[in-house]
């Protein structure tokens, strides 16, 4: 089937969306209540835009983000640890990948790289930075090599089981 990448009303798909993202991450009905209402907060900030993956006319990935801004809970969390690296300035002028998700029957195609590589090549700002789980995995080496590094590790967001790492790259990304 034809893989269509292109803007998402994430807000009309939100829940194909987070059906995806609980495969790929093991949520259950309650995480990803409270990410629904999180992702419907997203989408109505200044700058927050949305790129799906169609197969077939399914949605098998999606990718977020937006324009950074300190006051947003996500900065507020992870200023400490990058201050404490000398890299909050990472805050500023930068693009955050807020989700990036694949259904892990559609993972290792390409669509991960296509979709943030397409919303980043969008981004007015110089850089852009992400969090993710701070383990060795499919996900963190496709973000460095992309030309992301690490920013920042063993970030603890409230509620998360697991500790996360901040990641930063320079705009455009690397192309491989």
């Amino acid at each position: 089937m034809d893989l269509v990448i292109g803007p998402l009303d994430l807000s009309a798909h939100v829940d194909e969306a987070l059906a995806i993202q609980a495969v790929a991450f093991g949520l259950g009905p309650d995480e990803v209540s409270v990410r629904r209402q999180i992702v419907l907060r997203h989408m109505t900030y200044p700058g927050a835009r949305a790129l799906g993956a169609k197969e077939g006319g399914n949605l098998v990935g999606f990718v977020y983000g937006m324009p950074n801004d300190r006051t947003h809970w996500w900065s507020t969390v992870v200023e400490p640890y990058l201050r404490a690296n000398h890299h909050d300035h990472w805050l500023d002028d930068s693009f955050v990948i807020t989700e990036l998700h694949v259904h892990p029957a559609h993972q290792s195609r390409g669509i991960g790289r296509t979709l943030i590589t397409t919303i980043t090549d969008g981004a007015a700002e110089p850089r852009t930075i992400l969090s993710a789980i701070d383990t060795e995995s499919p996900a963190r080496a496709l973000y460095r090599s992309l030309g992301y590094q690490d920013l920042a590790r063993q970030v603890l967001f409230p509620s998360a089981p697991k500790p996360y790492a901040v990641m930063g790259a320079p705009l455009p990304l690397l192309r491989r």
